[in-house]
């Protein structure tokens, strides 16, 4: 544990949520030697008997992994996770088909949320500096004092003044509702049309039901289901779909109907734990600016969420909690400097995000069936194992570097031009180069003509049939 500083000693941060981002964010506030007092409206989830909130199972990689490291838990969050190095896909006929991340040793790690917020919160309780708050509903709070109102279960209220807010407490958050009052703040927010079901996959013979180091998708174009591996060798699987495909799905008939007609490889496996849960909703939010003055700042899913299809919400959200921390370092702690920079810097990275992951989800539906898709793929992976310094797939910028998102989305469109570019001036010559042979060496049409006319005279015969 680094000493306090006398600079931060005095100044008390309050991080209002204690999901993941605001328990790894109040981690790295502690560590500078600030007062941290963390508030959650929910129970300590340590503690509780039900878990209430979203369960699907999140996937680590560089960014988070990198964050987690600067507060000494990336070897014990990694150790508690299960490598997936690649996609598998699974055909509607059962055909297995693996594409790789990326390089050889790159993977993804399947991890769960509830364990990681646990570990995240009993790390933050080993500061000195900390106090932990929960069951502490945010009422009101202000801009302009700090001062902040918190409402308790038993009926009771408690103040508290604090030098920097920080809100990290998700897509619905109460500490952003004061940004909405304020002009020139940009926000919106998007329901895609699709919900979200999830589904459990036992262990079979105490081993996993299918290979275990892989995230395992059945993309079916305008729907698709995943499946992420669990310590205790079950499989935690996601089906996305539209709502109005849910909602034809209301007897147990129609359920197999469905599952026998698009996922048969499943039924075996899943058993009869279909559909307990109505489907969730999904939602993108966009805002600008992170920040008011020197009192507040947003982090995490209060300024960005974004949809689970690039496996980036919590990444993203982790690298918010780097970023700051380095901003604190080099402007040494002034936050009337820290704030603004870090809205000017973070929200064209997080907007691309947003995008990248509804983009995504169209790529694992229905472009991973794609020839062209595969081929690129290849193609891609080709030319960075022999120029890594000028093609580098755009998955392998966003997932196994810390290139900020809008420059890795502005490197893919421009890798994506001078690939395509070369392919058609490729095919160009090559049509050029067989039509300077048949001039130098035409066929004999007679020899052409009798197998044309046999041709035509087929496609007329299925034609009228």
């Amino acid at each position: 544990m680094e000493e306090t500083t006398s600079r931060s000693s005095s100044k008390v941060v309050a991080v209002v949520g204690g999901g993941l981002v605001g328990a790894l964010n109040a981690c790295f506030f502690a560590k500078r030697g600030f007062q941290v007092e963390l508030f959650e409206a929910r129970e300590d989830i340590r503690r509780a008997r039900h878990m209430k909130g979203r369960s699907i199972n999140l996937a680590l990689s560089h960014r988070g992994r990198q964050a987690l490291q600067h507060v000494g838990m990336e070897e014990k969050i990694v150790s508690q996770g299960i490598p997936m190095n690649a996609r598998m896909i699974h055909s509607p006929s059962g055909k297995l088909s693996s594409i790789p991340y990326g390089k050889k040793g790159q993977f993804i790690l399947s991890v769960d949320r509830a364990n990681l917020n646990r570990e995240l919160l009993t790390e933050a309780e080993t500061y000195p500096n900390m106090q932990l708050n929960f069951d502490h509903k945010l009422q009101d709070w202000s801009a302009e004092t700090g001062l902040m109102t918190f409402a308790r279960s038993d009926g009771s209220v408690q103040e508290i003044q604090a030098d920097l807010i920080v809100g990290c407490d998700g897509a619905f958050s109460a500490i952003r509702k004061q940004f909405l009052r304020r002009s020139r703040f940009n926000y919106s927010q998007t329901y895609i049309p699709h919900g979200y079901m999830e589904l459990t996959m036992p262990p079979v013979h105490g081993e996993f039901a299918m290979e275990p180091n892989y995230l395992h998708i059945w993309p079916r174009n305008t729907f698709m289901m995943i499946a992420l591996p669990n310590l205790d060798k079950t499989f935690t699987c996601t089906l996305f779909m539209p709502f109005e495909e849910f909602e034809k799905i209301t007897t147990g008939e129609e359920v197999m109907e469905f599952f026998h007609r698009y996922f048969p490889d499943t039924i075996p496996l899943i058993g009869a734990d279909y559909f307990r849960l109505p489907a969730q909703a999904m939602v993108s939010v966009k805002c600008s600016p992170y920040h008011i003055g020197d009192k507040c700042v947003l982090m995490g899913d209060a300024a960005h969420a974004v949809v689970p299809f690039y496996g980036q919400g919590m990444n993203a959200g982790f690298e918010d909690c780097v970023v700051f921390d380095e901003m604190m370092e080099q402007f040494k702690e002034d936050l009337s400097v820290v704030l603004p920079e870090y809205t000017r810097v973070r929200v064209p990275d997080d907007h691309a995000i947003a995008d990248l992951a509804m983009y995504n989800y169209v790529e694992m539906r229905a472009h991973v069936n794609s020839r062209w898709f595969l081929f690129r793929k290849l193609l891609d992976n080709f030319l960075y194992a022999i120029m890594p310094k000028t093609i580098i797939p755009l998955y392998t910028m966003v997932t196994f570097t810390r290139t900020p998102y809008h420059e890795a989305v502005e490197r893919w469109h421009w890798q994506n031009k001078v690939i395509n570019g070369g392919l058609l001036l490729g095919a160009t010559g090559a049509a050029l180069g067989v039509a300077c042979v048949l001039i130098k060496n035409p066929p004999d049409v007679n020899k052409l003509a009798g197998p044309a006319e046999k041709l035509w005279s087929r496609l007329m015969a299925v034609g009228a049939a």
